[in-house]
């Protein structure tokens, strides 16, 4: 197993992480504030909410794709497929944690998370792809 690699992944991993996670951080405030907006409205806040959430699972394996790229890797297939499913899961996971006022999804869930796409980064090396 190659340790630069390695090292790439989890780099690529815990700034994706960074990025989708602030961006959930934000949009969730953003759809609270819409929320108490209009507090008779059915649904308000709801297109904000799910505006946030589908935009951070789309943007979560694109990162990874682009930041294995930037970092002259190939192979990236199985952590942009198991990286995404993964921050579907643990996203959807801890949407209420990261929801309310100040929240965030739990430290040793993110770290769990990126080492779960450090080993994905890892695993997708096959021969003749370095």
């Amino acid at each position: 197993m190659n340790s630069a690699r390695l090292v790439k992944g989890a780099l690529v991993t815990a700034g994706a992480t960074a990025v989708c996670h602030s961006l959930m951080y934000a949009g969730y405030g953003w759809a609270r504030d819409a929320r108490a907006d209009s507090p008779n409205t059915i649904l308000a806040g709801g297109f904000e909410f799910a505006l946030v959430t589908a935009a951070s699972w789309i943007l979560m394996p694109l990162l990874l794709w682009a930041g294995l790229r930037l970092t002259r890797e190939k192979g990236a297939a199985l952590l942009v497929l198991g990286g995404g499913f993964g921050w579907l899961l643990i996203s959807g996971y801890f949407i209420d944690d990261i929801d309310r006022a100040g929240g965030h999804m739990p430290i040793p869930a993110l770290l769990a998370y990126v080492l779960l796409g450090t080993a994905l980064a890892g695993a997708g090396a096959g021969p003749g792809r370095d």
